[in-house]
């Protein structure tokens, strides 16, 4: 049995077109067996609602008169942006802080407000306070700019993420006798809690593991709006070991996407403050696995029981660079409230929203059963396992007294 996407993409516009999502095709395919759903079915929606720090936007503010170029500082509601670029574009990363922020000063930070909110509070449609400063040229003469700026006034705003959708994620847990303050969230001492990430069995790279149906161009749900995958994301790492199902059995593939801010929505971009460790960015992302193929939709039958995840020690191992695991544990066992490590019961939490997860894939299976929604055909794969990628850590700095 195959497909093509321009079959599948047929069926969408003539309304016949069989969808489901990645938690409800694990049952089909236990009912009907693997080949008379791989007949049915011609789309698996997935999806993920988690913090993605590596997230920001790109805006174009327009001319001013007289017009400025925004070569010194640059802030959106006190918090710093790029303008490295050219006349009127600036860049905001979700991690930004106001050169105000005491951080870590006082510590555990709250990190109350950064980037990730500006960006928040910019979809929502509401106005954010620009102040610039400029060196001033023939050309561009102005020194200076305060002003408000809103989504629907600028020339250009447009989402671009280097890294997000993590294939995979280690569960931190603290071995020390001191609680720790991580992008894992808040670790408790001596094996308090464990916190894990990723919507597991919902999760887009964990129902595509060698990525052969998700590629540069593809057409995704991200931040409420339409998107695409640019490139492979920053740390991608395709050749992670991985077990008989192809998933990987530590952190592996990244995406970099792309999309339209205007179209997006604050429910689905959502500032995020973690204490003691920064600002950043929840963002929603739902990719649609076309049924190309038997071997396709068996990916997509992985369940919570089949996902299994390193369990590391965010106190020492993780910040030296150590190569300590203290075993590894499924998504089923996570998602259960508890696991056992080193022989302690230890409660466990999720920085994802599961529940989130399952309302993105059922609004993009809305969008395309109702037609709004074709698949697009990949123009490059992403690096997969015979790429020839090679998984090299990043080096080790000297250290400079």
């Amino acid at each position: 049995m195959s497909k093509t996407i321009a079959e599948i993409n047929d069926r969408i516009k003539k309304g016949k077109v069989v969808v489901v999502t990645a938690e409800e095709v694990i049952d089909v395919v236990m009912r009907d067996g693997i080949a008379k759903a791989a007949k049915d079915i011609d789309v698996v929606t997935t999806g993920t609602f988690s913090p993605m720090c590596s997230s920001g936007v790109f805006l174009n503010i327009g001319h001013s008169k007289p017009k400025i170029k925004l070569g010194g500082k640059v802030y959106l509601n006190d918090v710093p942006a790029y303008a490295g670029l050219a006349a009127v574009d600036v860049f905001l990363g979700a991690t930004a802080l106001p050169d105000d922020d005491p951080k870590n000063k006082i510590y555990p930070g709250e990190f109350r407000y950064g980037g990730g909110h500006v960006i928040e509070e910019l979809v929502a449609g509401r106005d954010i306070r620009l102040i610039a400063s400029a060196y001033g040229t023939d050309c561009y003469p102005r020194k200076k700019l305060e002003t408000w700026i809103n989504i629907k006034d600028l020339n250009n705003a447009t989402m671009f993420n280097v890294r997000n959708a993590y294939q995979l994620y280690p569960v931190a847990v603290n071995l020390s006798e001191q609680m720790i303050y991580t992008y894992m969230g808040v670790l408790k001492p001596k094996l308090g809690n464990a916190n894990y990430s990723t919507s597991g069995q919902l999760s887009p790279l964990l129902n595509d593991p060698y990525y052969r149906t998700i590629g540069i161009g593809t057409k995704i749900f991200l931040g409420g709006g339409i998107g695409y995958v640019a490139w492979h994301g920053t740390q991608h790492n395709p050749i992670a070991p991985r077990g008989d199902n192809g998933v990987p059995r530590e952190p592996a593939g990244t995406l970099a996407l792309i999309g339209d801010l205007k179209q997006m929505n604050p429910e689905w971009l959502v500032g995020t403050s973690m204490l003691g460790y920064g600002c950043t960015l929840t963002v929603g992302i739902g990719i649609p696995i076309p049924i190309v193929s038997e071997e396709i939709l068996r990916y997509t039958t992985v369940a919570d029981a089949d996902i299994f995840a390193p369990i590391i020690d965010y106190s020492e191992a993780y910040p030296q660079r150590k190569p300590d695991t203290l075993g590894e544990v499924s998504y089923a066992q996570l998602k259960s409230g508890h696991i056992t490590v080193q022989g302690r019961d230890v409660p466990t939490a999720s920085l994802s929203s599961y529940s989130k997860a399952v309302e993105i894939a059922n609004t993009l299976r809305e969008w395309i059963a109702r037609g709004e929604f074709l698949l697009t055909e990949p123009s490059a794969p992403l690096p997969g396992v015979e790429s020839g990628m090679t998984s090299r850590p990043l080096p080790e700095r000297a250290i400079i007294e």
